[in-house]
């Protein structure tokens, strides 16, 4: 979400400043291209951006059909529910018959769909495409029930300040949502470049290489440190980079710890799926070697 200064926050937004800065060697060099719901896949087709992220999920159908691909996953979540507290709700089952806000053209649409059939309840769909007006109809009483991804909601809530706890976001998750960035097919060139940005903030959290040690760690003797930042066998060459990409990425971004406690930790999202494979999440990364 933006800032003050209106500048663009949060885990995509330094997704897309990692990526600049394995490329250009720069993370301020990006430029955001504020697309809707529904026009994003069109927005990446034409050429209109380079990458598309901002909750967008892997599914087959997109990559299939769109001529689009998924370089990976910078957050598993999935598709929930929030209501107010008032409406004496407490299970997902409680909703046949609400109205719900959910976004057009959005995979999680297509689970809500699904879950109220599947549970042989009745819905109605409020489709509006823009967030903010989704949560302005939601807080008027338009809709029931707001429908998107967990974070989002998670997100919504906190910023509702002193009512939080007039909302209420139910437990149940009834999607699997890999959250990622998208490119075109047939440039398998910036494919990887995207591809391996996201591994490499994965790969120096695991090797313990961060943002407030990363002067020390260019001394180290690890073998595998010492090709993570470039000190040895120069693997940003076979990615057409800078042999000092990864170092780049970890000195104006971070790796993926750094990023979680700048953009999520605020927020109060516990790591679950999204902890590296190590300490029982999904988060893991091919060797870099």
């Amino acid at each position: 979400m933006p800032d003050r200064t209106g500048t663009p926050q949060g885990l995509d937004a330094d997704t897309c400043h990692a990526i600049a800065a394995a490329t250009l060697g720069d993370a301020t060099r990006v430029k955001f291209v504020a697309v809707s719901s529904e026009g994003r896949f069109t927005a990446l087709q034409s050429g209109a951006i380079d990458v598309l992220l901002g909750a967008t999920t892997w599914t087959l159908g997109r990559e299939a059909r769109a001529g689009l691909m998924f370089a990976g996953v910078t957050f598993y979540d999935g598709t929930s529910f929030l209501l107010k507290r008032s409406a004496g709700v407490a299970a997902a089952r409680q909703l046949d018959g609400a109205t719900v806000c959910v976004a057009p053209g959005t995979s999680n649409e297509l689970a809500v769909q699904d879950y109220f059939r599947v549970n042989e309840m009745s819905f109605r769909p409020l489709e509006i495409a823009e967030q903010g007006q989704s949560e302005s109809a939601f807080l008027s009483g338009r809709c029931d029930v707001m429908a998107a991804d967990r974070i989002r909601l998670v997100g919504f809530r906190v910023l509702q300040a002193d009512h939080q706890a007039d909302f209420l976001l139910l437990p149940e998750i009834i999607s699997k949502e890999p959250l990622g960035p998208m490119v075109r097919k047939g440039d398998d060139r910036w494919f990887d470049i995207v591809r391996w940005t996201l591994f490499t903030v994965v790969t120096a959290e695991e090797l313990g290489v961060s943002r407030r040690n990363l002067a020390s760690m260019a001394t180290s003797k690890n073998p595998a440190i010492r090709r993570l930042l470039g000190l040895e066998d120069n693997l940003g060459i076979a990615l057409g980079l800078d042999r000092k990409f990864a170092y780049n990425i970890i000195s104006q971004v971070g790796n993926y710890a750094d990023i979680w406690a700048a953009d999520l930790a605020p927020l109060g999202v516990a790591r679950g799926l999204n902890a590296l494979w190590t300490n029982g999440g999904l988060q893991y990364a091919p060797p870099m070697r």
